[in-house]
């Protein structure tokens, strides 16, 4: 009895505090998260995105990149996206779709031993091309995919 009193109280204590530290906003994701690129995110446009991502690098369509996505998303509030690559030395992948009010759905930094392999689900305003960009060596590749969206795009 006196064991499980204990572990009640532990619990307890830690999410009082786990609590508290999230009311004084210790625990905002900026905080606890790694850095993101927020003027990305934040941008209206793809190419203001692409800027924010990438800086003036030239973009170059690449054949070594596949973007799988539904040719017809009935629900454009889950799309499912995979984006793959065979390029090595691939530091980041991202992924935007065009029509959005933020074009910006996900990027993601990759470690040097991860494969070029990324799969996410996004929301998409209405049919437009899904955008994916490949940083590899340097360099910065896309490749792209329209997608026709029937039903309850994120804007409505």
């Amino acid at each position: 009895m006196y064991q499980k009193r204990r572990t009640f109280l532990k619990a307890t204590l830690a999410t009082g505090a786990v609590a508290v530290a999230a009311g004084a906003g210790l625990l905002s994701p900026r905080a606890v998260l790694a850095a993101w690129p927020q003027g990305a995110f934040e941008a209206k446009s793809v190419d203001d995105a692409v800027g924010a991502l990438i800086g003036n690098a030239a973009v170059s369509e690449s054949g070594d990149i596949t973007v799988k996505a539904p040719d017809i998303a009935e629900n454009g509030a889950v799309v499912s996206v995979t984006v793959e690559s065979t390029l090595s030395g691939i530091e980041s992948i991202a992924v935007l779709a065009r029509e959005n009010t933020t074009p910006l759905a996900a990027s993601y930094l990759l470690a040097d031993t991860t494969d070029g392999f990324i799969s996410s689900r996004i929301k998409m305003r209405k049919t437009s091309e899904v955008l994916a960009l490949v940083k590899a060596g340097g360099k910065v590749y896309s490749a792209k995919k329209e997608v026709k969206v029937t039903l309850g795009g994120c804007g409505g």
